[in-house]
């Protein structure tokens, strides 16, 4: 068998307790190191501006599940699965009775999680904590149009973008900026 990912199933909050619990065994070789290849808690940088500031933290975008990469054998994965579920926090694999053997998740999917956390070199996702609404007056504060002022025309929550109406040469026209180029006044 390859390795694939598994997602486990936890108890919210215990993410980071489990992610170390699994990885202490891991040292103590109570889990195969052939076996445990990989433990992760996807979280993604999510960017806030506050009171004319940038505050970035670290949000888990799947809470209550944590990715594991495994290489299971056909024999004796029952050991290593069942001492991962006696882990204080964890619920089991996702999509599995404890009797049955985990089923992986697709490339695709564990690409696309772990390209969101930023851990496939590529562009790592940013989102910004989105605090606008249509109409509300911002100041753009970066970029071409900086020091301009202007109305909220539209929002653009997938591209991070909004559309602005400024006075430039005595007429309204739309300029577009990324939602980290602008704050409310």
């Amino acid at each position: 068998m390859s390795k694939c990912w598994y997602i486990l199933h936890t108890y919210t909050g215990y993410e980071g307790k489990i992610e170390r619990t699994l990885r202490t065994m891991l040292e103590a070789k109570e889990i195969d190191p052939a076996i445990l290849t990989d433990v992760k808690v996807p979280v993604e940088e999510v960017v806030e501006i506050k009171d004319g500031k940038k505050k970035v933290r670290n949000n888990k975008f799947l809470p209550g599940y944590i990715m594991v990469e495994m290489d299971l054998p056909d024999l004796g994965w029952k050991d290593t699965c069942s001492k991962i579920r006696r882990i204080q926090g964890v619920t089991g694999f996702v999509g599995t009775n404890p009797s049955d053997r985990p089923r992986p998740i697709t490339k695709d999917e564990a690409k696309n999680l772990l390209q969101k956390a930023g851990e496939i070199k590529g562009e790592k996702v940013v989102h910004v904590k989105q605090s606008y609404a249509v109409g509300d007056q911002v100041k753009i504060t970066d970029g071409p149009f900086a020091t301009f002022s202007g109305t909220v025309e539209e929002i653009n929550a997938e591209k991070d973008k909004l559309r602005v109406m400024v006075q430039i040469f005595g007429r309204a026209t739309p300029v577009e900026v990324s939602l980290l180029q602008a704050e409310k006044i």
